[in-house]
């Protein structure tokens, strides 16, 4: 007879499985950590007494299957509290501890129940396993009258970080510890459980919504800031190329809390990731996650203005644009929304390759409207082989040609893997020709796609020795408002690399920017001291901008500017200060001491750094110039 024929073997199987399992769940990384370490544990200790019954020949009466019919389904309540504590959102859980600790108490309770009704004196089990068994028992029963005790800090810390609007560093720290949140993996994990629980329950109230996803982004922030920053160029450096950006929040999804790759508006006025809030809607709700409205309709409306945002900020900070899912290589033509129209990009490919002058220029004029529209058609257009007859297109005597064929490759670089097809069609020394020669716009795109391009570390030196930096330079004295912030930020990340900062200091870069610095109407002071604060960390930088009379216009925005424009400004005299004692004792007559004290008490963390340094070197030529 086998083990299912039986009632009696297929109860006792059911229960030897389900303590199997419970044994076996990975061990719980939260603030539930002891309560679902204690409760395993003791459901460990009744194993024995099932294997030897299932070794047993005698029958069960009527009242031990009962009890044990109890017990199974006590079991299968814990495994199920077990499962969503281990899988749910760590966030939710702490803020909900005292819940959480109350279902805890309720299993413990059905187990104990379980356990008292189970007339262990009737079964076939051995007197050692009986006393086993009834010290769990004993185990259960005072489990039952005692909860755990709460954890006062991690409450303490979860209050103040969900009450101000800044929570101290420390705390955020303390929290991703004891939540066990300490990794960008943890975090996404976290970000998962967060939304499914958020589409399975039907939405957090919103206030409460609104507070944990707050947390978790700052959380988040306070895990990519970690990174050590060192002075100078070379920390600076690695600042830039390893440190995670700070996603703005207005570009998460406020479900997810992931950076947005296709945000769609609903009735409300609300922005979520389309696939998100879709899932939502198919879940059967009718609210606005975020504010609790109910939806006049369930229309997804693409919010293309945010979705441009996203892009130029992920191009800015050197992130990978999100893609969306599946490629357009199993798309069909035609297709609907913005699925991109694979026959369409291979005939403008074919008038590009073979079109007369007037059906290129109308064909890379199409490509760079469809580059500019979205993600999807990106990948098309380079996978259809576009880009190599782009690049031709950059030496046409056109100018028309030339505008459209660089600003479709701006458009296509905002792909990072489109970026290495761009370099590798040796498209470099000809943007570099259209940024000396072409017309305004063209000009003017020509640095923007620059700029995309340095993101990846390689190309900063390709383009620095392709002689981009003079005709940059260029740019910022004579371009238009816009022209001079494309050549400014080009500059500025080329700049990043040693060798670059030399060959603008060389090029006469110093001079036009103190002019820009000193018109505080120009719209480029900002641009001006960044670029200067990276120039001065190289020696012949630091040299250049010492002999243009910088002291007395940095004093100046240390006493007045903007937090990051005095942070740089304090960056660059700290430069020029570092063993120059001229330098120190003219910003000293200029009044800088009490600049600086205001600074090192409210300026940013560097600009405190900086600030404290200069201060300690104005003290000491003090104590030097004492009789």
């Amino acid at each position: 007879m086998g083990p299912t024929d039986n009632p009696k073997d297929a109860l006792v199987s059911q229960l030897v499985e389900a303590i199997r399992e419970i044994s076996g769940l990975p061990e719980c990384r939260n603030a539930s950590k002891t309560m679902c370490g204690n409760l395993v544990r003791r459901v460990k200790l009744l194993s024995p007494l099932f294997e030897e019954l299932k070794d047993s020949d005698e029958e069960l009466g009527d009242e031990e299957v009962r009890g044990l019919e109890s017990l199974r389904v006590a079991l299968a309540s814990a495994k199920v509290l077990l499962l969503s504590v281990n899988e749910g959102s760590k966030l939710f859980q702490a803020i909900h501890r005292e819940n959480i600790a109350a279902k805890f108490q309720q299993v413990t309770e059905q187990i104990e129940e379980a356990l008292s009704q189970i007339p262990y004196d009737k079964l076939d089990i051995s007197e050692e396993i009986r006393e086993q068994i009834q010290l769990v028992h004993a185990q259960f029963k005072r489990a039952k009258e005692s909860m755990d005790p709460p954890d006062l800090q991690l409450e303490m810390d979860l209050t103040i970080a969900q009450k101000e609007k800044d929570p101290d560093p420390a705390i955020l720290k303390r929290l991703s510890e004891k939540l066990q949140l300490r990794t960008i993996n943890d975090l996404k994990k976290e970000s998962l459980a967060f939304h499914e629980m958020v589409i399975s329950s039907g939405g957090v109230p919103g206030d409460r919504f609104e507070k944990m996803a707050y947390l978790l982004r700052k959380i988040k922030d306070c895990i990519a800031m970690e990174s050590p920053v060192a002075d100078g160029s070379e920390g600076e450096k690695a600042m830039i190329k390893h440190r995670s950006p700070i996603i703005p929040d207005d570009f998460r999804c406020p479900i997810s809390l992931e950076l947005m790759k296709d945000p769609v508006i609903v009735s409300t006025g609300q922005t979520y990731e389309r696939s998100c809030i879709q899932k939502w809607l198919d879940a059967g709700h009718k609210t606005c996650p975020k504010t609790q409205q109910t939806l006049l309709h369930t229309a997804l409306t693409p919010n293309y203005v945010l979705k441009s945002l996203i892009a130029l900020w992920c191009e800015s900070n050197g992130v990978e644009l999100p893609k969306k899912q599946g490629s357009c290589r199993n798309r069909k033509s035609g297709s609907s929304g913005s699925d991109c129209d694979r026959a369409a990009i291979d005939a403008l490919r074919e008038k590009l390759a073979n079109g007369n002058s007037e059906q290129q220029r109308a064909a890379a004029g199409e490509l760079r409207l469809l580059a500019k529209r979205n993600a999807d058609n990106r990948v098309c257009i380079a996978e259809a082989g576009t880009i190599p007859l782009l690049v031709e297109l950059l030496s046409s005597t056109d100018s028309r040609t030339q505008e459209h064929a660089v600003t479709a490759l701006l458009n296509l670089s905002i792909n990072d893997a489109n970026k290495g097809t761009i370099v590798n069609a040796g498209a470099i020394p000809d943007i570099v020709d259209v940024l000396k020669n072409g017309s305004v716009e063209a000009r003017e795109n020509a640095a923007a796609t620059l700029f995309s391009l340095s993101v990846v570390d390689e190309n900063k030196v390709a383009i620095g020795a392709a002689g981009a930096i003079p005709a940059l330079i260029d740019l910022l004295c004579q371009g238009t408002p816009r022209g001079k912030k494309d050549a400014a930020t080009a500059i500025f990340n080329l700049s990043i690399y040693q060798g670059n900062k030399v060959r603008a200091v060389r090029a006469g870069i110093v001079a036009p920017l103190m002019r820009l610095l000193k018109d505080a109407g120009g719209g480029m002071v900002d641009e001006s001291l960044a670029i200067l604060a990276i120039l001065a960390s190289h020696q012949e930088g630091k040299i250049a901008i010492g002999q243009a009379e910088p002291i007395p216009v940095l004093v100046e925005v240390i006493r007045t500017g903007s937090p990051r424009n005095r942070e740089n400004a304090a960056a660059v005299l700290w430069s020029l200060c570092t063993g120059d004692a001229q330098y120190l004792k003219m910003a000293g007559d200029l009044g800088a001491e009490e600049a600086l004290k205001e600074l090192s008490e409210n300026g940013t963390d560097r600009a405190k750094r900086k600030a404290g340094s200069i201060l300690d070197l104005l003290q000491k030529i003090d104590v030097v110039a004492e009789p």
